[in-house]
């Protein structure tokens, strides 16, 4: 129980520290201090899946306190098999991120690092919320520390980028905010979440409420045609940005469709599969497509991410228990090999100052050791087997085909035009003669880089090559929630 608050709480009070210490004073304590506290903050997360009751489909390590007595609202949080492993994940990236930008944050570096920290937290705190009124907290303070980080230490378009983040996300979470109330009213002032799940309610209340929720949800995975936000952001956000956005923020969206969408309103899920089904293709396919066109090699890699995430909403709407542990699974191997590829891209910016691939050629002749790491990721990202980027897309495509053969063929094409794309770009930046100036200057990675791409290149393989771990802990939380999405609740 100590630890699931620990690992929210921690980080966040870790980030009000690092405010109260100065601006570049102490940039030194500072990232020590960081690291330090980004490390404890993953430490407590271990507990948590070493102590996990994998033959429990229900909430564990739950704390339930009252927050707001008037509302009857509560400080509940409790992580089952679906969520657990984000908490993780969260803590993870956390800890490479504030590694990533050790020597390329010189300004203002406690804010920076202070705004990870209190991300990191927060994010953890949607993953365990079992409060609709503290989800939603949790839910809507992502956004600020991310639209600083955007704002201040992003691209020459950052303003815009920001606003637009910013805007796109909280107009999508409006709508969710008037479902919570009415939820509320409906379950007698409460904001108990698995009391909401249990809660029978007309086709026309689920079918509404499915829509607030989709509203919310897709904007944040994004689906497509919600999804224009995400390339500016991406472009213009700073390295460590793009890593925690793509890695854990994303994920955010899809885990609300587990914890709300189906649960809630199960019989308009099931009435409005087809066209979450058509929209993930469409992420899947056309997004696909965009993204071989692209010449930025962030631009490409957010569109990647989109069309990635297309598996998971995909995963989740076929009801099927392999489709959707497989779009869990797709979740955190993303999280894993779209923080890889930014924080890839992240340390030849650092050298060249340049996103273009038409800049690049013959990387491998002078960075071999990068090189090295950058293959490995981008293989996962094409869904190569032995990587994380092939277990959950396998298991959707399997699923898949005892859905609708059909649905399954197109959302195999992901796996050739992801390896258009991605194979494209590698031929173009890392092989090759070396044609340019700034090419032959580059040094290879530091201890530093090192150090931070072998830990996330660690979880990639160890991920594709035994995926049995995180199947394990998620199966009887799964087969519950299928269960119970199963069973009508219509009044």
């Amino acid at each position: 129980m100590i630890f699931l608050n620990l690992a929210i709480w921690l980080p966040i009070l870790a980030g009000v520290v690092l405010l109260a210490l100065g601006r570049d004073d102490n940039a030194r304590v500072v990232r020590w201090l960081s690291l330090v506290f980004a490390l404890a903050s993953f430490l407590v997360t271990i507990p948590l899946i070493t102590g996990f009751d994998t033959t429990q489909a229900g909430m564990q390590f739950s704390t339930d306190l009252t927050w707001i007595e008037r509302f009857n609202a509560h400080y509940h949080v409790a992580v089952d098999g679906i969520s657990v492993w984000f908490v993780l994940l969260t803590a993870l990236i956390t800890v490479v991120v504030v590694i990533s930008a050790w020597e390329v944050i010189t300004e203002r570096v406690n804010q920076y690092m202070a705004a990870f920290l209190i991300l990191s937290g927060v994010m953890v705190g949607v993953f365990a919320a079992v409060d609709g009124l503290l989800f939603y907290t949790f839910f809507e303070a992502t956004l600020i520390p991310m639209y600083i980080i955007i704002g201040v230490w992003g691209g020459p378009n950052r303003i815009y980028a920001s606003f637009k983040f910013f805007l796109y996300t909280l107009l999508g979470s409006l709508l969710m905010l008037v479902a919570i109330v009415y939820l509320y009213i409906q379950s007698n002032a409460s904001f108990d979440i698995l009391a909401w799940q249990k809660l029978p309610l007309s086709m026309t209340a689920q079918t509404a409420l499915f829509f607030a929720f989709l509203a919310a949800f897709a904007v944040k995975v994004p689906m497509w045609p919600v999804h224009t936000w995400l390339p500016d952001v991406h472009v213009e956000a700073p390295t460590g940005g793009s890593a925690v956005l793509a890695a854990i923020m994303l994920k955010l969206g899809a885990y609300g469709f587990l914890r709300f969408s189906l649960p809630i309103a199960p019989d308009a899920s099931h009435h409005w599969a087809w066209l979450i089904i058509a929209m993930s293709i469409v992420a899947v396919v056309y997004i696909g497509l965009v993204a071989m066109v692209q010449t930025d090699m962030k631009k490409l890699v957010a569109y990647s991410s989109i069309a990635h995430m297309g598996f998971c909403t995909l995963g989740f709407f076929i009801f099927n228990s392999l489709g959707m542990q497989g779009a869990i699974i797709q979740m955190i191997s993303h999280g894993f090999v779209s923080a890889a590829m930014f924080l890839g891209i992240g340390v030849l910016y650092d050298r060249v100052h340049s996103r273009d691939i038409a800049a690049y050629g013959g990387v491998a002749n002078t960075m071999p050791m990068f090189a090295a790491f950058a293959v490995l990721f981008a293989m996962a990202n094409c869904g190569l087997p032995g990587t994380a980027g092939f277990v959950g897309e396998w298991m959707v495509i399997i699923a898949s085909t005892g859905y609708n053969f059909w649905i399954a063929a197109l959302a195999a094409t992901a796996l050739i035009f992801g390896a258009a794309y991605t194979l494209w770009m590698v031929k173009r930046v890392y092989f090759g003669p070396v044609t340019k100036g700034s090419v032959s200057r580059l040094k290879d990675i530091n201890p530093r880089e090192f150090f931070m791409l072998a830990v996330l290149a660690v979880a990639v393989l160890a991920m594709g090559l035994y995926p049995k771990p995180f199947t394990d802990v998620m199966q009887v939380s799964v087969d519950a929630l299928l269960k119970h999405v199963a069973q009508p609740k219509l009044i």
